[in-house]
């Protein structure tokens, strides 16, 4: 069964955390929706690599998705978390108990900042623990926590996204596609 999964981006977005998601969760079978949250659909990654995304997230406010993940970045995170409509999104897809997570600065700098980090443990960069509530596992490179899933960093960012594969389909799916990445 397909899953529907949101990754938004912003100017400043970690590029390799955001490809290595939508790419290993693509290689799973899902359909991700990769939207800007800059106003329009191109944006310079961290690194200063263009992306030009599918959408924007104004086009995915009234649409339900088994996953949102959220990746790092500077000033991207900041970015994402200053954006009223994923905002809406984020709390939308607590309230409905489905799932969603960060990696990098993202878990402290947006779900923290917007509370949806109460109730759950979590990690991020080391550059970030600070900002987190809970920080009994900041030093584990990815946390699954009921619905919520965070990891550290561009580092962890294909053991992350092999994570959510199992979170949104099955072990055996995750592990069909580590070997497909020769892992």
């Amino acid at each position: 069964m397909e899953k529907s999964v949101l990754v938004p981006v912003a100017d400043g977005t970690e590029e390799l955390e955001a490809v290595a998601i939508i790419d290993v969760l693509r290689r799973a079978g899902a359909a991700v929706t990769m939207a800007s949250v800059s106003g329009n659909r191109q944006i310079t990654a961290s690194r200063e690599v263009v992306i030009v995304a599918d959408d924007l997230i104004e086009a995915c406010l009234e649409k339900d998705y088994d996953l949102v993940v959220l990746p790092g970045g500077i000033p991207g995170a900041q970015n994402l978390r200053d954006s009223d409509l994923l905002k809406q999104i984020l709390i939308r897809q607590r309230e409905k108990e489905r799932l969603y997570g960060a990696i990098c600065a993202s878990p402290a700098i947006v779900l923290e900042h917007h509370g949806l980090l109460a109730g759950h443990q979590a990690t991020c960069h080391p550059g970030f623990t600070g900002g987190l509530s809970d920080k009994t596992r900041i030093d584990e490179p990815v946390v699954m926590d009921g619905n919520c899933l965070t990891s550290r960093g561009a580092g962890t960012a294909v053991m992350f996204a092999l994570a959510l594969v199992e979170r949104l389909y099955s072990k055996e799916k995750r592990d069909e596609v580590a070997g497909s990445l020769a892992i």
